[in-house]
């Protein structure tokens, strides 16, 4: 251990903290930890820190103005603070599974999934990602074909694995393909085929199309994620805050919306594909 470590600390209004998580994910693989209206960031790794800065130029660029973003650095004595994440990261039931981290026992009676996370988002704490698992545990079946797009660490394609499907997931991110494989490796379990990119590098149809994204991104890629999905299977959409849900309505309007969840100010959505979708 080092004698300090770098913090990080970024600073947004709370609305966008998910958002603002979401893309650290992409290009972070170490911890984070929510505060009110910020997050924060700890390693002591110099360079990571500096590629994450140099990514969260490129994005603050992008924004303009329209979403608040600063960031403070700092460095600080080290302590375990390893450690003081780990014991903040407690196991969650969603539907029939049952999500930990390493360091905690299996539960008699619910499907066991172990995830370490890196950050809440994508371990099942985040309320898109729970609405999700509710969503699988309720519409997966044994033998059905099912696409992860956007599988982050792979938590709902290891969820529709472990209801007996046969899963295919990708990632526009290369560590979040990485991560995936590790945590599938990591449950014993294993997928069909994975891949660095979205839906439209495949031409396989499939039973779920589960695609836990953003809703700006759903919209762009509706017609893809349409097509990969066999006429009466089912469409999972999450990752849409609740303002946006009509344009993400409207995108898929042609199909039959089955279900809807809103855990928060976050909206999952479950549509069906008839002949005519």
């Amino acid at each position: 251990m080092q004698n300090e470590y770098i913090e990080l600390q970024l600073l947004t209004d709370e609305a966008y903290l998910d958002l603002i998580a979401d893309f650290i994910m992409q290009h972070y693989d170490e911890g984070i930890e929510y505060g009110n209206d910020r997050l924060i960031v700890r390693s002591e790794d110099e360079a990571a820190i500096a590629r994450l800065e140099a990514a969260l130029e490129i994005l603050k660029a992008s924004l303009e103005t329209r979403i608040p973003l600063q960031w403070e650095k700092t460095r600080k004595p080290n302590e375990d603070w390893i450690k003081r994440y780990q014991a903040s990261v407690t196991p969650i039931r969603s539907g029939d599974f049952y999500i930990r981290p390493s360091w905690y026992e299996a539960k008699e009676g619910l499907i066991d999934i172990v995830i370490d996370p890196a950050l809440a988002f994508g371990s099942g704490h985040h309320a898109t990602t729970y609405s999700c698992l509710e969503a699988v545990s309720t519409y997966v079946l044994a033998g059905d074909e099912v696409l992860d797009v956007g599988c982050g660490s792979g938590i709902l394609a290891l969820a529709a694995r472990k209801r007996g499907a046969t899963v295919d997931l990708c990632d526009t991110d290369p560590l979040a393909v990485e991560s995936a494989k590790e945590n599938f490796e990591r449950n014993d379990e294993t997928f069909r085929r994975i891949w660095e990119g979205s839906a439209d590098k495949t031409d396989a149809v499939y039973d779920i199309v589960i695609a836990n994204i953003i809703a700006d991104i759903l919209k762009m890629i509706a017609p893809v994620l349409k097509a990969r999905t066999k006429p009466g299977g089912r469409l999972i959409l999450s990752g849409i805050l609740d303002k946006k849900e009509a344009g993400v309505q409207e995108a898929f309007s042609n199909l039959v919306l089955e279900r809807r969840i809103q855990k928060e100010e976050w909206i999952t959505l479950i549509y069906r594909k008839d002949s005519n979708g």
